[in-house]
């Protein structure tokens, strides 16, 4: 591990950002361009002194989770999480079958979707990175443990996350989970983590195991509608829209509602109340 690289590395790219970069508000006068390091560290979901540490060349050797988070909240290319992994001691996560890394400007078009909620999720279902309103909607994935962070795991073990959905839509949304599942272990079958996920859900729900073994599956998720029951602004019907990253078998899903609706009211008040939210937080 490079520790005076990496800090200088770090430092370098933390410079280069400015606050509407990452969707945060410019707030009061800043001494120095770019974000301040309890900025990066709350993106990367970690403590402000262990990232301090990091930029000081006198911290522990990071984990290859908190690389990918740091990288993702410093809005790396993949060349540059690439070389931040390499400084670190680690080789780049090239073997793996589907990759965590978010490029920037899939984050920066996240970040600019400030009025509706939208989440970047991988084929395995994992959520990768949230905007504001998309944890209004469905809650903060990063205060979860990382093997929580996965749509399909909350679906069938959270009973919250099921109620989150009207009581006559449960059956389907839970066949459409396992369905995408299904194409993906049907795609990628050495897929050692995808197949860690499957066995402990099998070994969970009984309801997904005998949904597993139907072995229904569909290609693409699809474009729709999609209804909610939010426990705050109530009931929301929203047009949903899947945009695909075929290279990284990722998706950016967008929720909206149509202008002038009664959702449309709600998805506004929803926005309210997570911004509130978030600066008690």
């Amino acid at each position: 591990m490079d520790r005076t690289e990496l800090a200088d590395f770090l430092r370098h790219c933390r410079a280069r950002l400015a606050p509407a970069d990452v969707g945060l508000s410019q707030g009061a006068r800043r001494r120095t361009p770019g974000l301040r390091r309890e900025e990066v560290a709350q993106l990367a979901d970690m403590s402000t002194d262990h990232y301090t540490r990091l930029e000081q060349a006198r911290g522990s050797r990071p984990s290859r989770q908190m690389l990918a988070a740091v990288a993702r909240a410093l809005r790396l290319t993949g060349d540059e999480r690439d070389h931040l992994f390499h400084l670190a001691g680690e080789e780049p996560p090239r073997s793996q079958p589907t990759t965590e890394h978010v490029r920037p400007g899939l984050l920066l078009v996240l970040d600019r979707l400030t009025d509706t909620p939208a989440q970047v999720v991988s084929d395995r279902g994992d959520i990768l990175a949230q905007n504001a309103m998309a944890k209004a909607l469905y809650g903060d994935a990063s205060v979860r443990p990382e093997a929580e962070r996965n749509v399909a795991w909350r679906y069938f073990t959270d009973p919250a996350a099921r109620e989150l959905f009207p009581a006559e839509d449960r059956d389907r949304g839970a066949r459409a989970a396992v369905a995408d599942l299904r194409a993906t272990f049907a795609r990628r079958p050495d897929d050692t983590r995808l197949a860690a996920l499957v066995r402990r859900l099998r070994a969970r729900s009984e309801e997904f195991s005998a949904l597993w073994d139907t072995h229904q599956r569909r290609r693409t998720p699809r474009a729709g509608t999609k209804r909610f029951l939010h426990p705050v602004v109530g009931f929301l019907e929203l047009d949903c829209e899947v945009l695909l990253n075929p290279e990284h078998d990722q998706r950016m899903i967008v929720y909206t509602a149509r202008p002038g609706s009664r959702s449309h009211e709600r998805l506004e008040l929803l926005r309210v109340v997570g911004l509130q939210d978030l600066i008690r937080g």
